[in-house]
This record gives C-alpha cells, structure tokens and sequence, in this order.
C-alpha cells in the first residue's frame, strides 16, 4: 500500500489526524514488509545462500541487489521484481477490462483501455445479440452500430497481443458486452490487484461492480445474465401483448435510489482513490458503510472530513486484521 499526499483543504485539527492515521499505517505497512516500497538505488534483501530470479526493476551492483525503479517489491516463488507506481496499465492475457468505445470501423471496434495502445474487439469475437453461434456475414458488418457506438462503455477480456502492441479483446460470454445504467469511474491502474473474481453483485443494493484490471471501475443496475437458448425462444414468439411492453418501459427506468446507491459508491472508490488504498470490494463496501452510518451525504463525501475517517477507519481495520 502506497499513501498519497492529499490535495485537499484540512483544517490544523484534521491535519493532525490524518498524519497519525498514515503514521499508523505505514508502521503496520513496514512490519509486516520493511521492504515494501523502494526508491532507485535502494537495497532489496535476498537470501543470497538460496537462489533467486532477477526481475523488472532490480540489478545486481557488487552482490547486491538494488532497485532501478521507484514502486512495490513484489516477489513470486524464487522471482524477485518491483512494481512501478503510478504507471499506464500493463495487460496480461485473461484480464477482465472495462473500456469506452471510440471508433467503429471495418470488422471492428476500437476501445480506450488506459493503455498505451487502444484495444481491439474483433467482431468476430463477439457474442451476437441474439445468442446464435454462427458466421458473421456482411449484414452483421452493417449492423455493428446497433450492438456498440462511439462512448459507449464495454467489458471484455484480454485474448492476446498484436503485432503492433496493440490488444486484442473478446467477448464470447454472456457477462461481457455492453454496460448500461451506470457510472464509470477510474483510478490508476495499481490500485487494482488481480484476482479470481472481479464481477461482483451487491445483493443489498441490487448492483453490479465490475473491477477492471486496467483501473476502470463500472457501477451499475444489476443485469440479469440471459441464456441464449430463452433468447432464441423468445425470438421465435412473435406474439407480444401491449402489457408486457408496457412492463418492459417501467423496468427501463432507474429509480431514484438506485441511482444513489450508484453515486455514493462511486464516490467511496474516488475517496479510496484519492488516498492511494488498494481498491477491493471488501474497503469498498466498508466506506460506504462507514458514510451510512455517520450520515454523509453524497457528495460531502468527497470533502476533506470524510477522507480523514476514510484513513482513520483503514488504519483501525488493518490493525485489527493484523491482531487477529
């Protein structure tokens, strides 16, 4: 974990808080890994007697292994590297991405990934709306805008790389495609960390978060995953009464406390942005609980008071993680 200097107005009480609380965190940081962080130059400890594999960001200098990059050690087995901070996400084959449309051409769609090349979602790597396994032909060519257009918010997985370095994207599963009713919300890219599981649904709230590996967050109204095999049954009806149109437009509007649900925890991840805290659904939740519960609104939670309790409260938490 990596603290950020906060760029907000505290009060001289505040201020003092807040410095105790990143205090007690990066003590509890520093016993539990004295080797966390590093700066260039900075001495890595390895056990010389075992062997060990030089990775990114290390060099050895007379016996010792030093740090050529600012960031987090990280070490895999006999593997040792460190993890730059702050950087431009770097892919690796099966991330889940959330990403923005911005170009519609021949086969293709091209999505904005925070990467340093944009990512590429083939046609023919795309689920077709109506379920069916099949060839794509012309006509699903000219139909392309009716499945995406320019801005529009996307999930997908990583496939492969290109030649030029570009990515290479498919959605070939039911929980990728489109993404409506929502907000989209970004934070860097190390803030996220790799895992099994990175679509959840918030049962109480009835919303779906999707934690993209390239830092682009979605927080949405939860949409029911539809087998193809009803798809194409409802397809084949073609008897439609004017009730269940009449339902399907009441369904279509997202209510007012929905919406709030969605804002207060976007903002929950802007505030865990703005400290630099590993966003994870488990902190997530716990801010916008914690904003419940002491009655912030919406949108003080983005003032300076909140960020204080924010910091307090993970310092409290990881302590008593670490006791038990």
């Amino acid at each position: 974990m990596v603290m950020r200097k906060l760029q907000l107005p505290l009060s001289q009480t505040q201020k003092v808080r807040f410095e105790r609380a990143i205090e007690r965190l990066q003590s509890l940081s520093s016993t539990v890994n004295s080797d966390a962080s590093v700066i260039v130059t900075d001495s890595i400890p390895v056990n010389h007697e075992d062997a060990y594999l030089k990775g990114h960001g290390t060099s050895e200098v007379d016996g010792e292994l030093l740090a050529t990059v600012c960031g987090v050690v990280e070490r895999v087995d006999k593997l040792v590297w460190v993890r730059t901070l702050r950087a431009r996400y770097k892919p690796e084959v099966g991330d889940i991405v959330v990403g923005r449309v911005i170009e519609v051409s021949q086969n293709r769609w091209r999505v904005e990934l925070n990467f340093t090349q944009d990512g590429v979602l083939m046609l023919s790597a795309m689920n077709m709306p109506d379920g069916a396994q099949r060839r794509r032909t012309s006509v699903d060519e000219l139909n392309m805008r009716n499945i995406f257009v320019e801005d529009d918010v996307v999930c997908a997985e990583v496939r492969n790389f290109q030649h030029d370095g570009s990515l290479q994207l498919h959605a070939r599963s039911q929980k990728y495609g489109k993404l409506e009713k929502g907000q989209l919300v970004k934070v860097d890219p190390y803030l996220i960390k790799r895992s099994k599981h990175h679509f959840h649904y918030i049962d109480s709230l009835g919303l779906d978060l999707i934690i993209g590996c390239n830092g682009f967050i979605w927080v949405g109204e939860h949409v029911e995953v539809r087998d193809p095999v009803i798809i194409a049954d409802q397809k084949d009806d073609e008897m439609v009464t004017s009730s269940t149109k009449d339902t399907w437009k009441e369904e279509s509007h997202t209510s007012l406390e929905t919406r709030q649900s969605i804002c207060r925890i976007g903002n929950a991840i802007r505030v865990l942005s703005n400290l630099g805290f590993t966003v994870t659904l488990e902190v997530i939740m716990e801010t916008v609980n914690i904003s419940n519960s002491k009655n912030v609104e919406i949108h003080d939670m983005l003032g300076s008071e909140f960020h204080v309790v924010v910091a307090e409260n993970e310092a409290e938490r990881r302590r008593a993680k670490r006791k038990k």
